[in-house]
């Protein structure tokens, strides 16, 4: 059965200006291909737009849309592992200035598991528990996951500078 249901135009802009960059941001860190990032997004509006799915409140809207958006990227580095290649010297047209290039070649650096929990935590802002709901995994799994991470990055931030 087909759904019929249409979101009004404004609703369409409204999440596309609120979201919009996010999503691309968290794609971009996990994928490292702005042209794939871009694909996800656009994957992952047009299945917000396909359900008529009722949101509690613009929190669950928004980890909605970053479950679904950072599933589609699981799934494309899933096929990627499969079948190698990945184009990551595109992240450096986007970042201009030579710090922030060298930490975000350093969390490009990171296994995505890692990327991902520190995406959510140091750059959207999310709790500890809102990142747990959101990848499927208890808060001491994603607590884990952080000092590893920040651990890795330090590591990996140091072998970069030097």
């Amino acid at each position: 059965m087909i759904n019929t249901s249409v979101r009004p135009a404004d609703d369409i802009e409204r999440v596309i200006d609120t979201y919009g960059n996010m999503l691309f941001r968290l794609c971009y860190v996990m994928l490292g291909s702005e042209a794939d990032s871009e694909d996800v997004v656009q994957e992952t509006l047009i299945r917000y737009f396909q359900k008529s799915t009722v949101f509690k409140d613009a929190e669950h809207e928004k980890a909605w849309l970053l479950k679904v958006a950072s599933n589609r990227c699981n799934d494309i580095l899933r096929y990627k592992s499969r079948h190698p290649h990945m184009d990551i010297d595109s992240v450096k047209h986007i970042i201009h200035e030579d710090d922030k290039s060298e930490i975000l070649d350093a969390l490009m650096n990171l296994p995505e598991k890692y990327r991902l929990v520190l995406i959510l935590y140091y750059v959207e802002g999310y709790h500890i528990e809102e990142i747990a709901r959101i990848i499927g995994r208890t808060s001491s799994a994603v607590k884990m996951r952080l000092q590893k991470g920040r651990g890795m990055l330090k590591k990996e931030y140091i072998r970069e500078s030097v």
